[in-house]
């Protein structure tokens, strides 16, 4: 019988001897207990807590109808989980909303944020950003009546490459908008020190934080950051197409401020008045423009009591070590067969370059693990502090082993 490797000893002994592998229990995994789970960084599992509220919402919209909005606290769900959002990404009391979709909001933020004028009309921009984000920049720039090709600068490489382009570009920046971690290398930008140059350039600093939101330490107050907005489906285990959130700085929390406007962002005061003209609510809030769904948040709510509970210190924590785990296994194991393309400033994710291609990644997936396919060689694992365990991550790196093309020769003992 071949005996397991040393690393699953060490896995379980790291396993044992932390208190957050219990709350592995509190999720749901797909056809449990075979599968391995590394996608968080795509869709978080459902945690057993979500069914129940949602049902909780159902039961509520079945005996009160419209009567919900006044004799529950439907009205007040959306500003409780901006609370929460705001611890996770560290922002103040007020500077957090929640709702729609990731790119609605980038849209609606760049709305207010993007305004060309005075010869400052360029937009600087990660060389591998997220297609929808390419997307949503290219036609805010078109809207104005300008040319993509001339005004979206797109940098690639890590922090000093954008330090520097910020610095050449200055005069003509207007906004740079920046995934603060990188969806296809999983790379960390350093957040802080770009806003601080695009501060000091005169321009405006947005960031999307789809795969950083729940992921990472944040800082966006203390950052200087404008205004920033990630979805709630990931890390966040909302549920898919989960409802997303935003960050507005509260310098800008001005009835002055220009922004699109409707129902749900008008002050709460007056809502109900049906004024004609549009006062903002206070705070970010003042961003949003429809009624949040109550049936879509319940799952979020869940998820964030969680948070809550946890605290981003304690899971941002046991994500680094049980990354660098990861890091270290396929480092030792897999080398010549895996490339680490991660760069040490990371989060949970590391992207794998793999030997065998796309055959490697559908053997793998035969043998129960679930992560994702980049093309044309990288494979996505991402071990979710939240859920994942030690023990997985070994057994990931084993069925790695087996599944990579001629294993024997490519993987040491």
């Amino acid at each position: 019988m071949t005996q397991p490797h040393p690393s699953h000893n060490v896995a379980r002994d790291l396993d044992a001897a932390d208190p957050l592998t219990t709350w592995r229990g509190r999720f749901h995994y797909p056809d449990a207990p075979a599968t391995i789970y590394l996608t968080g960084n795509s869709l978080g599992l459902q945690p057993r807590s979500a069914r129940g509220a949602v049902e909780a919402r159902m039961a509520e919209w079945d005996a009160l109808g419209v009567r919900g909005w006044h004799e529950t606290d439907w009205m007040a769900t959306e500003g409780d989980l901006a609370a929460s959002m705001a611890g996770i990404v560290g922002a103040r009391p007020g500077e957090v909303a929640v709702g729609s979709t990731l790119t609605g909001n980038l849209h609606r933020l760049m709305a207010s944020f993007y305004r060309p004028a005075d010869g400052r009309t360029r937009i600087l921009m990660e060389a591998d950003a997220f297609p929808s984000d390419q997307y949503a920049v290219a036609s805010q720039v078109r809207w104005h009546g300008l040319d993509p090709a001339a005004e979206i600068v797109a940098v690639p490489g890590g922090d000093t490459a954008f330090d520097q382009a910020v610095a050449e570009h200055g005069p003509h920046l207007a906004l740079v908008l920046l995934a603060g971690i990188n969806y296809y290398t999983g790379r960390v930008y350093d957040m802080r020190s770009i806003a601080a140059s695009t501060r000091a350039a005169g321009a405006v600093m947005g960031l999307d934080l789809a795969h950083a939101a729940g992921n990472v330490k944040l800082a966006l107050h203390d950052w200087d950051v404008d205004f920033a907005a990630w979805c709630g489906y990931k890390y966040l285990n909302g549920g898919p197409g989960a409802p997303a959130a935003f960050f507005v700085h509260e310098r800008h929390h001005t009835a002055t401020t220009p922004r699109l406007a409707g129902w749900w962002g008008h002050d709460p005061a007056t809502r109900f008045q049906m004024p004609d003209e549009f006062s903002p609510a206070p705070g970010a809030a003042g961003w949003q423009i429809s009624t949040p769904s109550i049936l879509s948040l319940a799952p979020l709510t869940a998820s964030l009591a969680m948070f809550d509970e946890l605290g981003m210190d304690r899971l941002s924590e046991r994500s680094q070590r049980m990354t660098d785990f990861l890091a270290t296994l396929v480092g030792e194991r897999l080398a010549g067969a895996v490339e680490i393309v991660t760069p040490p400033e990371r989060g949970a994710q590391l992207s794998l370059r793999v030997r065998g291609g796309r055959g490697t990644y559908d053997r793998l997936s035969a043998l129960g693990v679930v992560c994702d396919w980049r093309e044309p060689d990288v494979i996505r694992a991402a071990p979710v502090p939240l859920y994942n365990t030690f023990s997985e991550i070994a057994e990931f790196v084993e069925l790695l082993s087996a599944s990579l093309p001629d294993p024997g020769k490519n993987v040491a003992d």
